[in-house]
């Protein structure tokens, strides 16, 4: 397998956040990739649980600065980065007053989901790829992990579509079983809307949109699926076997499986 380009966009990842399956998978995945010989780039959101200081973070000036319009109102993308020193893997983190940094992860302290997390994802997704753009690091795969990232899909294919930096880009999704509480708001599909992101791409998506639409949604606009735990959402499942869209079934040897996957979602060019 030739060397790839594969762009880790994580909701959670260990030691910035407490271990967990998501958390210890956005960790070890981009690890063992990287050392199969594979190029990475690693982002996820600058939760405010994150210490900065602890975790080493700083800010890359070259990369911040951007503002991006959600709802009619201007939010700041500000970039930080930092290293994994015991995986080796350099991360980037999303980071903005509003939406990360001055709250906790996906709910607040009484344990209630944050009614704007859909707004949270739409700002992480559009931040992600424009920092991408930036860093002019063209990804042959774009592997989202976690439903932070799953509005990525949407917008690599309709939003960024013409962009040389994702113009011929694969997207594969990870579905694991850690959730929401509560829908993302009744103006989620509004503040979606972007670009070749039209309003009527959502119409087949409820009103109510919940985790489960929003998966859906990252499934539809997904070139390829993995079933990152044993116990997922089965209505997912069954969206990916309607769909026809390639599933990887849960691995435990993740490592070797997943880069398998990689060449069969996007295989060598001649």
């Amino acid at each position: 397998m030739a060397k790839k380009k594969i762009l880790f966009i994580n909701q959670e990842i260990a030691p910035y956040v407490e271990d967990n399956s998501l958390s210890i998978m956005g960790r070890e995945l981009p690890r063992a990739i990287q050392e199969q010989g594979h190029e990475i780039r690693t982002f996820m959101p600058k939760w405010g649980t994150i210490n900065e200081r602890r975790g080493q973070l700083h800010e890359v000036q070259r990369l911040s600065g951007m503002n991006l319009i959600i709802d009619d109102t201007d939010h700041p993308l500000i970039i930080k980065v930092a290293t994994i020193q015991t995986a080796r893997v350099a991360v980037y983190f999303i980071d903005n007053d509003d939406y990360f940094s001055k709250r906790r992860m996906t709910a607040d302290e009484s344990g209630e989901d944050y009614p704007d997390n859909g707004e949270r994802a739409i700002f992480f997704a559009r931040g992600v790829l424009e920092t991408v753009k930036k860093l002019r690091w063209v990804p042959d795969i774009i592997h989202c992990q976690g439903w932070m990232s799953a509005v990525v899909p949407l917008y690599v294919k309709t939003a960024y579509h013409d962009e040389p930096s994702f113009a011929e880009t694969k997207v594969i999704t990870s579905l694991f079983a850690k959730s929401l509480k509560k829908d993302l708001g009744q103006n989620f599909k509004q503040c979606l809307s972007f670009r070749d992101a039209k309003p009527s791409l959502l119409d087949a998506y409820s009103d109510h949109f919940d985790v489960v639409e929003l998966g859906k949604m990252a499934i539809d606009y997904s070139d390829g699926i993995i079933q990152a735990e044993p116990e997922v959402c089965q209505e997912l499942l069954q969206h990916v076997a309607k769909k026809q869209i390639p599933l990887l079934g849960y691995q435990e040897d993740f490592a070797n499986a997943y880069e398998a996957f990689y060449d069969q979602i996007c295989p060598d060019k001649e």
